[in-house]
């Protein structure tokens, strides 16, 4: 059974920083392709990041470049989004995605950040 579980999400002021956090287990941790996304309010859902097998390919979103940085650590099925220099602009409920070796994507339940002062 595929479960994915995020967490870390909450209220920050602008400039501070949030650690996301998604576990997620049903497969081999070691040969998905993980990802963040975000939805805003009266947005479409959108790619922030996104890490390959190893962990060591990265790609970012223009908005999340240089202020993001996501990783994992394949023996503990965990991949993280640290988030410095929050705007308001980045307040969304952010989504984990797993992507696995034939295509097939799992979401995780969302948790939502808030940049406000």
């Amino acid at each position: 059974q595929v479960e994915i579980v995020e967490s870390g999400g909450g209220s920050v002021q602008p400039g501070g920083s949030l650690q996301l956090s998604c576990t997620a287990s049903g497969f081999a941790f070691s040969s998905v392709v993980t990802s963040w996304y975000r939805q805003a309010p009266g947005k479409e859902r959108e790619f922030v990041a996104s890490t390959l097998h190893g962990g060591r390919s990265t790609h970012y979103a223009d908005v999340a470049r240089g202020r993001f940085f996501i990783h994992r650590d394949n023996w503990q099925s965990t991949v993280w989004l640290d988030m410095a220099s929050l705007k308001p602009d980045d307040t969304a409920v952010y989504y984990c995605n797993v992507q696995t070796y034939n295509g097939t994507e799992y979401w995780g339940q969302g948790t939502q950040v808030i940049v406000s002062s």
